[in-house]
């Protein structure tokens, strides 16, 4: 019979273990959502609800500068006045 052998983690320990291949890929499948279905990801301090938050202390403790701002996203005819120097914002007449 096909075996399969596997590391996963149990709390801080690293751990090997051997399955026949039909039971590592029933396992496996439990983690695969059904069609329409989303995955959430996000959870902890990167959860939406409390991110800014929780960032903005994760930051503190570890004596890290505040990121950068992005820089606002220009505008299709704020690209043509910078590169063009034509406004196409005003009538030509």
């Amino acid at each position: 019979m096909l075996r399969h052998r596997f590391r996963w983690l149990d709390g801080d320990r690293r751990k090997i273990a051997s399955l026949p291949a039909c039971e590592f890929i029933r396992r496996f499948l439990h983690h695969v959502l059904p069609k329409g279905f989303m995955r959430i990801r996000h959870y902890g301090f990167l959860a939406n609800r409390t991110k800014q938050e929780a960032l903005a202390r994760c930051r503190q403790h570890l004596h890290a500068a505040e990121p950068e701002p992005e820089p606002a996203l220009k505008t299709a005819a704020e690209w043509m006045l910078q590169l063009t120097g034509l406004d196409i914002a005003r009538c030509p007449r």
